[in-house]
């Protein structure tokens, strides 16, 4: 491994696109039985700013229906990208120490291990936001949840800006992962529940997608400014996401949830259009409430009950395989292998590849309600598998070629363009669908609880994965990207035997399907 390998992997998936699975019909108590109706913990604003507006809309609407399915769908893409702003937040969080680590540990005397300690520091707190996740958005609200999370974040920059030794460094980046686990988990959930059927895949993968632009900007940006200055910038994303948040809806479904029925038609018509006829969803969603409400809120023993089990095993399984496929690793080590590959800056290498996994989960982005989950998942975990093959197979001939010949060099090329195709075969399917679909399939009654575990367990297997790498890449380079790629075929033939398509139902039909 080259002095790179201590920077934290900055990328990919879990953390990469964090967290969506408490979403659709996300209501526990509505309609009927007012024994077990949810109370939100903090009387919030709702969003009612909108509210007059909404009926002298509807009194006064002069414009054609084509305006109003604009308006509508301008809605709930506006909310998308004003909560966008938390994964841009988060990327920005994973991509800040690779172009900053020799000027940090310059400036402030560390050893690598150090500042290994520092990088890996913000999946430490990004586990205990997790934790605490799931009950945040259960009884704040979403919106609520994300103005939480975002504090953290605005202190951890500052004290990060401001540090003269690890102590503030090393609780800035721990501030930083708090807000960063919440965020991973609130803002699919809060994507989700707020979709119309027919953009929920396209609006749900601008959560990877922003974590890539995020991961891009640090690169770009660590290039030409010192770290400092950098840190600084980092404040931006959650300073507008925070006055953002008042300005767009609460979840209608959270809102059904909480027994607030006013407040949840408000909020579903302004996200659909004032001459948008709701009432379908609404009958749809409240009879989801009046479901869930009959039951007690679920413990973690009964998470094993058969109804549950394959949602979770869905959910939770794709979220675990995205991080053990190696993605972490494997852009850890790609300096090195641009370095071998006679490309001498490797910084704006890495930010090449920053650029590639932003288009091409750009282009995933664009295609996941037309082709579907199902085909994109494939043909991502198909071409992780073949990347894989191609990066191990290089490195155990290399390891009987002499480093001085041509063979070596071409060699060396091969595994360059393996590992850009694998970077594009991950952001094409693998890096956000498994968000998408967990914040699709997870039944009402074990959404937030099953939803922190689920969040839990990616970040878990991103911190092993990031640990590990040093120590299997000295054990044997083709080894390891062997067990990546064994990890990725056994991912393909998960999605092909288990995963169902999820596009064009809604989330109330996705979680009935499952009983």
């Amino acid at each position: 491994m080259n002095g790179n390998s201590s920077k934290p992997p900055a990328w990919a998936g879990g953390g990469g696109g964090s967290g969506g699975y408490e979403s659709g019909s996300d209501h526990e108590g509505g309609g009927g039985g007012a024994g077990g109706m949810r109370k939100p913990l903090l009387v919030q604003n709702t969003g009612s700013w909108y509210r007059m507006g909404s009926r002298q809309s509807s009194l006064t609407a002069g414009t054609s229906s084509m305006a109003i399915m604009k308006e509508s769908h301008v809605s709930a893409f506006l909310c998308t990208l004003i909560v966008a702003l938390g994964p841009i937040q988060f990327g920005f969080t994973g991509g800040f120490s690779s172009p900053t680590q020799d000027a940090i540990i310059k400036d402030l005397g560390l050893s690598i291990s150090e500042f290994s300690v520092f990088g890996s520091l913000s999946n430490v707190g990004a586990m205990v936001g997790a934790i605490a996740s799931g009950q945040m958005a259960e009884h704040i609200g979403r919106k609520g949840s994300l103005m939480i999370a975002a504090i953290p974040n605005i202190l951890g920059w500052l004290a990060i800006s401001f540090a003269k030794d690890t102590s503030f460094l090393y609780m800035g980046r721990l501030l930083e992962g708090f807000g960063v686990g919440v965020i991973s988990y609130v803002v699919p959930v809060y994507i989700a529940e707020i979709s119309p059927q027919n953009m929920r895949g396209a609006l749900g993968s601008v959560n990877q997608l922003s974590v890539t632009i995020g991961i891009m900007l640090a690169y770009l940006l660590g290039m030409f400014v010192p770290w400092r200055v950098l840190a600084v910038i980092g404040i931006l994303p959650c300073t507008v996401l925070i006055p953002g948040l008042f300005f767009i809806p609460e979840s209608p479904r959270w809102l059904a949830k909480m027994n607030k029925m006013d407040d949840f038609e408000t909020s579903l018509q302004v996200l659909r259009g004032f001459e948008t006829d709701i009432t379908s969803e609404v009958n749809d969603i409240k009879r989801a409430v009046t479901s869930s409400n009959k039951r007690a809120a679920i413990r973690f023993q009964e998470l094993n009950q058969k109804k549950f089990r394959m949602p979770l095993i869905l959910g939770i399984g794709l979220l675990v395989l995205q991080q053990l496929s190696g993605i972490n690793a494997v852009l850890f080590y790609a300096s090195s292998i641009f370095k071998a590959a006679g490309l001498t800056n490797s910084d704006l290498a890495t930010f090449a590849l920053g650029v590639i996994q932003v288009l091409a989960t750009g282009v995933t982005t664009w295609l996941v309600d037309r082709a579907g989950r199902r085909i994109l998942l494939i043909i991502s975990t198909a071409g992780m598998t073949l990347s894989l093959l191609a990066v191990a197979v290089v490195f155990f001939v290399k390891d009987t070629v002499s480093q001085d010949s041509h063979m070596y060099f071409v060699l060396s090329m091969v595994s360059l363009v393996a590992i850009v195709a694998y970077v594009i075969a991950f952001s094409f399917g693998m890096g956000a669908i498994p968000w998408v679909i967990m914040s699709e399939i997870l039944p009402v009654s074990i959404k937030s609880l099953a939803g922190s575990f689920a969040t839990l367990a990616n970040w878990l297997t991103s911190f092993g994965i990031t640990m590990t790498a040093n120590l299997l890449l000295s054990w044997s380079a083709g080894g390891t990207f062997v067990s990546y790629m064994l990890v990725s075929a056994f991912t393909l033939v998960f999605v092909i035997l288990w995963v169902p398509e999820t596009k064009g139902r809604t989330l109330e039909e996705i979680q009935w399907s499952f009983r």
